[in-house]
């Protein structure tokens, strides 16, 4: 299972380039215009329209790709199997004792000896 998460997992990164990359080589709206007074745009590989749609389209199937691919992720990540004897991380935090005084209680206090082998001798 975890090749398969690490395989969906670079095929997110791949897509999420190829995102980048496509996003990068797009003209925006104000390129028409330009386009029009002979930048050469007419005489490209895909004619004048042609690449931005091929752009466009493979942005979306890029971002499809990205999109399934983190729901996959998503999906893998809460499929593990749940631990046998609890049921939550809180079932299975270890249980503390209260202090027995007020002092014991704060984090990285030091109890005197005396303080707390009276309190192991108090009765029940």
């Amino acid at each position: 299972m975890q090749v398969f998460a690490n395989l969906v997992l670079i095929v997110q990164l791949l897509s999420a380039l190829a995102i980048i990359g496509l996003v990068l080589v797009q003209h925006g709206k104000g390129a028409d215009m330009g386009a029009s007074f002979g930048s050469g745009a007419s005489g490209s590989l895909f004619g004048a329209t042609g690449s931005a749609n091929f752009l466009s389209r493979s942005t979306a199937v890029a971002a499809t790709l990205f999109f399934g691919c983190t729901l996959g992720l998503a999906f893998l990540s809460n499929s593990r199997p749940a631990a046998s004897s609890a049921d939550s991380v809180l079932d299975r935090a270890p249980v503390v004792a209260p202090a027995a005084s007020g002092a014991a209680a704060i984090p990285g206090a030091i109890v005197a000896p005396a303080a707390s082998a009276a309190a192991s001798a108090a009765p029940n």
